[in-house]
Parts: C-alpha cells; structure tokens; sequence
C-alpha cells in the first residue's frame, strides 16, 4: 500500500471531521454568516502567503528540475490565488484597509503556518510535502461533496466552484502521487516520521474552520485557564 492509501485510511475520521463541520455545512447550504466568511478569508490570505513561501522552499529542497519548477509554479499559483483574494473576495466582503490594518493573525492561522516552517526547515523534501499536502487533499475532498450542493449565494457558489475544478484536482493528485513516489523506498521509521507531519496539518485543517467560526483570538480575557 502506498503511504498516501495509508495516510487516508488512517486519517479518514479527520477528514470526516472536517467535511462535517459547522462551516462547511453552512457554507453548502448558503447559511454561514458572511462575517465568519470574512474571518476565514482574511486568516486565509495570512496563510497563503505563507503557504507560497514554504511551497519555495520545497523548490529548493528538490533535486530534480522538473520537481523544482512544478513547486515554483505552484509557489506562484499560490501567489496568484492570494492575489485573488484582494480582487474578489476581499471586494464582495467589502474589506476594508482598516480591516487589513487591524488584522491578527489567529492562534491556528499562526500554529499551522509555523508547523509548516518547522517541518521544511528540520526536514527534508517528503517532510514538507505531507505537511503542505492536507491542504490541497481536505479541499479537494471537500470541492467533490460540495460540486452539487447549491448555496445560491455568489460567493460561496464561487468558492466551491474552485475547489471542484478540474484544475484542483489534478494539483492535488500530482502531489498525492509526488508523495508516492518520494516516500516509496523509506523505512518504516522514516514513514511514521513523514506521516506525523501529514496527521498535525489535517488537525490543523480542521482547527481553521473552528478558529474562523468562533472568530478565535489572543483576548487573553477570555482564555479559560485549566487548573
């Protein structure tokens, strides 16, 4: 079995955690608050600048030309896609500069971003794959529930829209099979070492929804502290 049929399995509770949660269903149904819409854009956006940039350091962690301009471009999608957000979504949400100039990013939004540094920087190419791979994986699953779902609201329709694309799956599939291909011949050790990345980004995944909906952040006033 490869590690990605692995790490499926594996993780399938996360990923219907995931598919199950408050904002999704929402969001397909056309009921989610467009106020936790706008909360998740905006830690969005902070992520995928993030996102691009750990994608560039994957491009210099391969060791091939090929691998190394595939993860520049999808670097620059990322980029773009980001870019996007400005363009499209921040304007239907009506975003503000002094949104921008206010903005935070969340606890989650800094945990997951720094958990991608972490594993690029102490690992190797396999190592920042699976911890970038949950993102494109979850999304893509998701794009595939939701392609028939019908919000009627045009910016969830458009949101689920990218996500259902032809264009997405095949950028999730590449990677899937790059992982493949990039853990074939590990020891065990080193697949369980591989996988650990890959399980703490689908816990993330599914914490980032949480965090936009509950409009999560360091108001140390209303941390609960456990005794």
């Amino acid at each position: 079995m490869t590690l990605c049929k692995e790490l499926r399995v594996e993780c399938d509770a996360i990923f219907e955690a995931n598919f199950n949660h408050p904002f999704i269903e929402e969001l397909a149904t056309g009921t989610l608050s467009e106020d936790i819409f706008k909360e998740y854009i905006l830690q969005d956006s902070y992520y995928l600048q993030h996102y691009a940039k750990v994608h560039a350091l994957a491009a210099a962690q391969a060791t091939d030309m090929h691998t190394v301009r595939r993860f520049a471009q999808h670097a620059e999608g990322t980029c773009g896609a980001e870019i996007d957000l400005h363009e499209s979504y921040f304007s239907l949400l009506r975003v503000t500069e002094q949104d921008l100039a206010q903005f935070k990013p969340a606890p989650t939004a800094y945990a997951y971003t720094s958990h991608l540094y972490r594993a690029a920087m102490e690992g190797d190419l396999a190592a920042t794959l699976a911890a970038l791979l949950p993102c494109y994986w979850v999304y893509y699953e998701i794009g595939e529930r939701l392609k028939e779902a019908t919000p009627n609201h045009p910016i969830y329709d458009k949101w689920i829209a990218m996500y259902s694309s032809e264009w997405f799956e095949q950028s999730t599939n590449e990677q899937i099979e790059r992982l493949n291909e990039l853990t074939k011949d590990l020891t065990q050790k080193r697949r369980a070492e591989i996988k650990a990345h890959f399980i703490k980004s689908c816990h993330y995944e599914l914490q980032f929804w949480e965090m936009a909906y509950t409009k999560q952040n360091w108001d140390l006033e209303k941390v609960e502290l456990q005794v």
